[in-house]
C-alpha cells in the first residue's frame, strides 16, 4: 500500500485510481520530521526555518526569504510590504487563481486586468500600458502552468511609470526566463509549496527580495506585527499570524535537495504527454506549448484545451469513470461571482481567458506519477477517441 498526494489510497486488489497530483517524500524527509520531534521544534520556530530560507533564497538567487504559511499568505504580505492600500490599481491577469486578486483587494487596491496570451497562456503583456493609470502603483505578473510571463516589457513599463512588480512564481519553481531564475524579476517575488508544487510542505509559502528593509518588514507582518525589541504584546499596526512551522520548513529543505531530479521527473512527464497525446491536436485541441525563445516548459501541470466546452466536458465524464483524475483550469477574474456581488469588472470581457478557463483542464502530471500510471492516462485518452 502507499499513499499518492491529494490522498488516494491505492491496494492491490482495488481498482486503481490515478490522482491528478501525487508527490514523491524520498530523500530526507523522515530523517529532518524526526529530528524536529526529538528535538521538540514543531512550531513556528526552529532551525529548520532559518534554513529553509536562506537555502531557497540562494537558490533562487535572491538575498532574502520569508518562510510562511501558504502561498495566498505571501500574497497578502507582499501586497501591505509593498505599500499598495486604499484607491491604488493594481494590473494583473484575469485569468489566474484568485490568491492575487484577494490580496489586493484586501489591502483596498482595485484589479485591473488583461487579457491571456492564446499561446502561452500567461498574460499578454502588450495589453498592460494601456490599463496604466495615474492611480497605477504596481504590476502582479503570475506565471501559469509551466512557462513564465514575458518579464523583459513589464519590467520596461514598470521602470518606465515608477512601478513596483510583484511577482507570483507560486508555480515555477526551478524555472527560468532568459536563463535566469523565475523568482528574481520582482521587487518582491513570492512562491507556493503546497501539495501539488514540485516543492512540497503540504502547506507553506516563501517570500523573496534584495531589500533587508523590505525583508524585515514581512517578517514582522508574518508575525502579528511584534514590535522588533519593543514590549511583547503591544502593536501599533496589523498584522498576520502567517508563520510556517518548523516541521513544514524541514520538509521544503529535503524537497529542495531534490530539486532537479524532480525537475527532470516533470519535463519527462511533459514529453511522454506531448508524444502520445498530439493526434489530438486533429482535434482541435490545444496543447500546451513546449518552448519559447525564452524558456522550455517545466510542466507544472499539463493542460488541454478542448475546442469546445461540450467536447471537455464529455472527455471529463469518460476520464471520471475510469478513475483518472483531473482539474478544470482557473475561472476568470472578471467572473468570479464574488467580486461580481462588489461590482468589479462590470461588463468587461477578456475572451481569450474566458475560452482558456471553459475549455480547459490538466490530466495527472504530479512527480510522483508512475510509468505504469502515466501509459495508463495516455491509453485511456487514446481508447476514448477510438
Amino acid at each position: 500500500m502507499r499513499i499518492h498526494g491529494e490522498y488516494v489510497i491505492y491496494c492491490k486488489n482495488m481498482i486503481k485510481e490515478v490522482p491528478v497530483n501525487s508527490f514523491s517524500l524520498n530523500g530526507n524527509e523522515k530523517e529532518y520530521l524526526q529530528e524536529c520531534i526529538d528535538t521538540g521544534w514543531i512550531s513556528g520556530e526552529g532551525p529548520f526555518i532559518d534554513k529553509f530560507e536562506k537555502t531557497f533564497s540562494q537558490y533562487i538567487g535572491r538575498s532574502h526569504g520569508v518562510a510562511v504559511s501558504n502561498g495566498s499568505a505571501a500574497l497578502d504580505v507582499a501586497i501591505v510590504a509593498a505599500g499598495i492600500g486604499k484607491g491604488d490599481e493594481v494590473i494583473m491577469p484575469t485569468f489566474t487563481i484568485i490568491s492575487p486578486a484577494l490580496s489586493v483587494v484586501r489591502a483596498g487596491a482595485i484589479p485591473v486586468l488583461v487579457d491571456s496570451d492564446p499561446v502561452t497562456w500567461n498574460m499578454d503583456v502588450s495589453q498592460v500600458e494601456r490599463k496604466i493609470t495615474p492611480k497605477t502603483k504596481a504590476i502582479v505578473i503570475v506565471h501559469i502552468y509551466g512557462l513564465p510571463v514575458e518579464v523583459d516589457e513589464v519590467l520596461t513599463l514598470a521602470k518606465k511609470y515608477n512601478l513596483k512588480v510583484i511577482e507570483d512564481a507560486a508555480e515555477m519553481h526551478g524555472q527560468t526566463f532568459r536563463g535566469k531564475k523565475c523568482g528574481t524579476f520582482g521587487d518582491i517575488s513570492i512562491f507556493s509549496f503546497y501539495a501539488n508544487k514540485v516543492i512540497n510542505t503540504g502547506e507553506g509559502g516563501m517570500i523573496l527580495c534584495d531589500d533587508i528593509s523590505l525583508a524585515n518588514r514581512c517578517k514582522k507582518l508574518r508575525n502579528l506585527a511584534f514590535e522588533p525589541g519593543g514590549p511583547r504584546f503591544v502593536h501599533y499596526e496589523m498584522g498576520y499570524n502567517y508563520r510556517m512551522t518548523n516541521m513544514q520548513a524541514a520538509l521544503g529543505l529535503a524537497q529542495l535537495e531534490q530539486i532537479e531530479m524532480l525537475l527532470n521527473k516533470k519535463s519527462a512527464i511533459g514529453k511522454y504527454y506531448h508524444e502520445h497525446l498530439k493526434f489530438l491536436i486533429n482535434r482541435g485541441y490545444q496543447l500546451p506549448l513546449q518552448s519559447t525563445d525564452y524558456a522550455e516548459n517545466i510542466y507544472w501541470v499539463f493542460g488541454l484545451v478542448a475546442p469546445d466546452e461540450k467536447e471537455k466536458n464529455k472527455i471529463i465524464e469518460y476520464l471520471k469513470t475510469r478513475k483518472i483524475g483531473n482539474r478544470p483550469f482557473f475561472w476568470c477574474m472578471h467572473e468570479q461571482p464574488v467580486f461580481k456581488e462588489m461590482d468589479l469588472f462590470k461588463d468587461e470581457r477578456y475572451p481569450v481567458a474566458e475560452k482558456l478557463a471553459r475549455n480547459g483542464f490538466y490530466i495527472p502530471s504530479g512527480v510522483g506519477l508512475t510509468q505504469e500510471e502515466l501509459e495508463t492516462v495516455s491509453k485511456t485518452i487514446c481508447e476514448f477517441y477510438g
